[in-house]
């Protein structure tokens, strides 16, 4: 399209190259790519330099194109997605409630529905001997001391190298990899008791690995509910990684390792462990007075409480409290966290959400703190395969976003 004088009521906001650059997040020479392409219209302005690029027009653009304008207040990166949707308290998985699918079907279940779009009652994984032996003879060669994340992160690369398959990222290949990969993770986490003997349920096996007490037929169900529904939660930060790396074509099982790479920070998988530390001092103390008032005087913010994308109460924080209200080895933990919403809610008016759910799970099992962060990342493999196979579908390399440079402007002489 060539250059044109703006028509009637044509907005007069104009922008340069660089800022129409900076808004569709390319360099300056790929928006005159777009205008000979007749994507973008341009005009130069009398007496001056260069042309200038109707505002709203480049919006537009930039909205056709996946890209949010990087300087726009109040707007983020979105990516296209089947998987997932958060809609104010309530969350689905391809359309289905998630806490209604999670009650009524397994963790396992719940994996296939996010990875084919089907349900498959009785779904269960097994992992070749092969893969479980490579994954945990390396595990066991780490430092007593490790922990279990390390341990899955570990474990996954070891899988990877036992697969000489890894590279084959066609759907059924990255399936094959998935119902193999979450059972050979757990599978490398040593058991506490050396007498245990794996059965089918994902959750059991894990339980075995979390807590050395026995398990009940309800305290198993809570569990592998919590499995299904930290399943997916849209485009965490892990999730995110997860995307990137699989942009990158880069194989299910290394895929999986980006994301668990990024869960270990303290706002994310490891919030779980914070909130349970923070229960154990409650249930020590008699009271949650005075240990929200150590959070609030050292400038922290309260673990497990409050949810970015939930104005009220966490719904997977909802879903396992009923669960838990079923156990009573767990009324003393439900009745600190109660506490702790309660006296919370005297500064800041934050409803609970599902690491505090996860810590009275851990909690009242005789688990370690570090046992949310484990639960958080095995159940999220799932919704990180989901992610990779819609991934893969798209073109390589598109979650590769421009840097918005913001330094000195060149040339600049070299430094004495």
């Amino acid at each position: 399209m060539r250059d044109q004088e703006p028509g009637p009521g044509h907005p007069e906001r104009r922008l340069s190259t660089r800022e129409a650059a900076e808004l569709l997040g390319v360099k300056p020479d790929t928006v005159y790519a777009y205008v000979s392409r007749g994507r973008l219209s341009s005009r130069r302005t009398p007496g001056g330099r260069g042309s200038t690029f109707d505002a709203q027009e480049v919006e537009a653009l930039a909205r056709r194109t996946g890209r949010e304008a990087a300087g726009s207040p109040g707007t983020e990166p979105s990516v296209r997605t089947h998987l997932t949707l958060i809609d104010e308290d309530r969350y689905y998985f391809r359309g289905v409630d998630a806490v209604e699918l999670t009650a009524r079907h397994s963790y396992e279940e719940v994996a296939e529905w996010l990875w084919t779009g089907r349900l498959q009652a009785g779904a269960a994984f097994t992992a070749p001997e092969a893969s479980v032996e490579a994954a945990r003879r390396v595990v066991d060669s780490l430092p007593e001391h490790t922990g279990p994340v390390d341990r899955l992160r570990v474990a996954a690369v070891a899988a990877a190298a036992a697969d000489p398959l890894r590279f084959d990222l066609s759907e059924e290949a990255v399936l094959a990899t998935a119902r193999v990969l979450l059972p050979t993770l757990v599978a490398a986490l040593p058991p506490k008791r050396p007498t245990h003997r794996d059965g089918a349920s994902l959750a059991g096996r894990l339980w075995a690995r979390l807590s050395g007490l026995p398990a009940g037929e309800a305290q198993l169900h809570v569990l592998d509910t919590a499995l299904g529904l930290l399943a997916d939660h849209d485009l965490a930060a892990s999730t995110l990684a997860v995307r990137v790396a699989a942009s990158a074509r880069a194989h299910a099982y290394a895929a999986v390792s980006a994301g668990l790479g990024v869960i270990e920070g303290p706002v994310h998988g490891a919030a779980a462990g914070l909130a349970h530390r923070m229960l154990l001092d409650v249930l020590d103390l008699g009271s949650a007075g005075p240990v929200i008032a150590q959070e609030l005087r050292a400038g922290r913010r309260v673990p497990g409480l409050g949810h970015r994308l939930y104005p009220g109460e966490d719904p997977r924080a909802r879903a396992l409290f009923a669960l838990l209200e079923e156990i009573p080895e767990a009324a003393p933990a439900l009745a600190a966290a109660r506490d702790i919403v309660v006296t919370t809610a005297r500064h800041v008016p934050l409803h609970a959400n599902v690491d505090l759910a996860l810590a009275v799970l851990t909690a009242s099992s005789g688990m370690q703190a570090s046992a949310g962060e484990t639960i958080f990342a095995v159940a999220r493999t799932a919704g990180w395969i989901a992610h990779a196979l819609e991934e893969y579908g798209e073109r390589p390399l598109r979650m590769r976003p421009s840097g918005r440079y913001v330094g000195p402007r060149p040339p600049r002489p070299l430094p004495e």
